[in-house]
């Protein structure tokens, strides 16, 4: 009889892997041991080249037929930064928490569940795990590659829960059953250089950007919606082609992002946002990478179970929310259902990330009864 792992010990030992993307520096062998010591059969997916790869993803199943419960994370983290009070790849418990790059994101989550299945293992249906090592990189060769090899051989979850830490103030507080889209674009407005002595002779081109900036800070999107805050236009930066005081430059660049709700595709935002710069300055070139589509999973059995088992453990009713950022959820939604829990995520990406090491252990009896309400 195998004997479960201490997610606590297991998120530590993770810890002291340094995988920064893409990087995986033995996190993945670490699961991938603990999963074939609780009976799950390991797939260990290698992708990609500098600069954005190699990167390696474990996919691992146990059981079979349906239903079919999928979770999913990752093991990679983003790079520690200066001003750490212990070295950041040094696990340490300090005043009743984990101390560590990845306690929150998310190696203490990941963990969790491995150890929730380890203890759970006579369960019918499919338990799988889907980890990539590129989650906090441009996921080029992370999920999709996960997706792709699924799709490759006709495999489909039922649901899929992902770990990433969506409760703000205690665990269980909240669960993110969507995300809004994003969509990257940066506008380029030509000029002619000059003298600025001379400004007849030359073209600036920065009062022109001006106006198209205008314009797009006064473009409402929308009000938003039941799930959704309204969608939201920032943009992040401003620069020429010119250092020197008594030049006109010849170019100027504007970078922004939008992101949007499930009223908007981000294919329709680009072609909007086109015509209205176009409609200011028709020779100015638009550029866009839209890294992920909004998405909602509706009330249903995937947000009941898993707020049931919240509740059971915590006695509070989780709130289901879609504010933040993306994740790899993003993804997954095309393969089924997907919703996002896991721990407090106040310090995720912050010097001295930390996490409670009562409420890893609590996230993983929440994790343990998930488990049981799908496959049990």
């Amino acid at each position: 009889m195998t004997i479960a792992p201490d997610p606590v010990d297991l998120a530590a030992r993770l810890i002291a892997c340094k995988s920064v993307t893409p990087s995986d520096d033995g996190a993945m062998n670490i699961m991938a041991e603990a999963l074939e010591a609780a009976g799950f059969t390991v797939h260990l997916l290698t992708k990609g080249q500098a600069p954005d790869g190699p990167v390696t993803n474990l996919i691992a199943f146990r059981g079979k037929g349906h239903p079919h419960l999928a979770y999913a994370g990752h093991s990679d983290v983003v790079p520690a930064g200066q001003g750490w009070s212990s070295d950041p790849f040094t696990p340490t418990i300090k005043d009743g928490y984990l101390v560590g790059r990845g306690a929150v994101d998310m190696k203490s989550s990941v963990a969790a569940f491995i150890a929730a299945a380890s203890r759970y293992t006579e369960h019918k249906g499919t338990l799988s795990f889907l980890i990539t090592g590129d989650e906090e990189g441009p996921a080029t060769f992370g999920t999709p590659a996960i997706i792709e090899w699924l799709n490759e051989r006709s495999i489909k979850p039922d649901y899929c829960l992902v770990g990433e830490p969506t409760s703000m103030e205690v665990l269980g507080d909240t669960i993110k059953n969507g995300r809004r889209g994003s969509v990257n674009m940066w506008i380029d407005v030509p000029g002619i250089q000059g003298h600025v002595a001379y400004p007849d002779r030359a073209q600036n081109p920065i009062p022109v950007l001006a106006r198209i900036i205008s314009d797009l800070e006064s473009w409402l999107l929308d009000e938003g919606d039941q799930w959704f805050q309204p969608s939201n236009l920032e943009v992040t930066a401003i620069e020429s082609d010119n250092k020197a005081t008594n030049v006109i430059p010849s170019l100027a660049k504007a970078q922004l992002n939008i992101r949007f709700n499930a009223l908007h595709k981000g294919a329709e935002l680009v072609d909007s946002l086109k015509k209205r710069v176009a409609a200011i300055e028709p020779k100015a070139k638009v550029k866009f990478a839209i890294s992920g589509e909004a998405f909602v999973t509706e009330k249903g059995v995937l947000t009941e179970k898993v707020s049931a088992a919240i509740t059971k453990n915590t006695g509070r009713t989780p709130s289901l929310s879609t504010s933040g950022g993306t994740s790899d959820a993003r993804f997954l939604t095309k393969l089924c259902p997907v919703i996002e829990f896991g721990l407090v995520n106040a310090t995720m990406h912050k010097v001295d990330e930390k996490a409670s090491v009562e409420d890893i252990q609590q996230l993983s009896r929440i994790d343990e009864d998930i488990i049981k309400s799908f496959l049990g």
